[in-house]
């Protein structure tokens, strides 16, 4: 996969395109002005392994509020600002680590180059956040792929013509194919880095399809630089999704990979509830390298399809057989199944 290489922009510690990792981002859904819990739950999408999270900025507390959030977490924090310029000047005046703009709402052009200016000042990206439910419809028309791509051109020159050039483009709809064709029409037309996304995705599991489908037919394709899962469920959700859809495509070293099958009759195990144990316990091994872990529930499977695995098991009728790297280690009953195969994770870990 040849991977389109954008310019690049930093946030904060991040990297944001010109070849470095595609880094997953989040927003939070507590009040802003309320610190300590917004800072709860950063701290929580820390842990999942969030690169970069943004918070919602509707009015004057929330936009003071920003200093002492970013005072309590690690990775950069992202003010998302609609219709009143003066708040993303706070936010610039806090130092927040960047800005998200939305054109549709944003419409006095001298605004925008006095939000530029003060951002250019403080090395401040600007990410122009287009989305199809906004854009300004009597200019653009229907939210056609050539007309989101427009409202973000427009806006980009607009910033340009300030000298300003720290700029990250989205594109939202949440139509699917509109996206992958936005997207890639923008793709030919600039090197500004691009954020990828399906917004309102919906609940977790249509969500999370959706989010699949578009996000990851984009980078398949080598577009994309940094993304976000929008889902409705706890913001933590998005982190999970979105690793995988980067493991998926072989972009992302992090954390561990459960490889299982569907079953069938040859099947004589409860392979799910195996499957939800070996996760959960796998979970809490801080240290543990990338690694792909199988869980089979018969020989067919198990070694055989899963070969390229570093650990598994497959389930027999009495037991099942750890196996490693593609070859049978050693035989284990049905109750001590897991157990075995986690010590033998674990011991493939430690040789690493």
């Amino acid at each position: 996969m040849q991977r389109r290489i954008s310019r690049q922009v930093r946030v904060g510690e991040a990297l944001i395109g010109g070849g470095a990792p595609v880094s997953i981002q989040s927003m939070t859904n507590t009040q802003t002005s309320d610190t300590e819990a917004t800072i709860e739950q950063i701290r929580g999408l820390e842990a999942a392994g969030c690169d970069i999270v943004r918070v919602s900025v509707p009015d004057l507390p929330s936009a003071q509020a920003l200093r002492g959030i970013m005072d309590g977490i690690s990775i950069p924090l992202v003010a998302d600002i609609h219709f009143d310029h003066t708040l993303a000047l706070e936010a610039i005046s806090q130092g927040v680590h960047k800005l998200r703009l939305n054109p549709g709402n944003i419409r006095d052009p001298e605004k925008i180059k006095l939000i530029a200016d003060k951002a250019g000042e403080k090395g401040i990206p600007i990410r122009i956040g287009v989305n199809s439910g906004s854009i300004d419809r009597e200019r653009y028309g229907k939210p056609t792929p050539e007309a989101l791509v427009q409202s973000g051109l427009d806006e980009a020159e607009l910033l340009e013509s300030r000298g300003f050039r720290d700029i990250v483009i989205s594109l939202k709809s949440f139509d699917v194919t509109t996206i992958i064709d936005a997207y890639r029409l923008m793709a030919q037309q600039t090197d500004y880095p691009l954020h990828l996304g399906v917004t309102e995705a919906g609940l977790l599991r249509q969500g999370t399809i959706r989010s699949a489908v578009g996000i990851g037919a984009l980078l398949a394709e080598g577009i994309g630089d940094t993304l976000r899962v929008s889902l409705t469920a706890a913001p933590v959700e998005e982190i999970g999704v979105g690793i995988e859809i980067l493991k998926s495509l072989d972009m992302l070293e992090r954390g561990f990979t459960i490889i299982s099958c569907p079953t069938c009759a040859r099947c004589k195990l409860d392979l799910e509830s195996i499957a939800i144990e070996v996760e959960r316990r796998l979970s809490a091994i801080d240290t543990l390298p990338p690694l792909r872990i199988a869980v089979m529930g018969c020989v067919v499977n198990g070694p055989g399809e899963a070969k390229d695995a570093d650990v598994g098991v497959a389930g027999a009728q009495d037991g099942g057989v750890i196996f490693a790297h593609g070859k049978a280690v050693r035989k284990v009953t049905a109750e001590a199944m897991v157990d075995e195969l986690i010590a033998e994770v674990q011991r493939v870990a430690d040789a690493r």
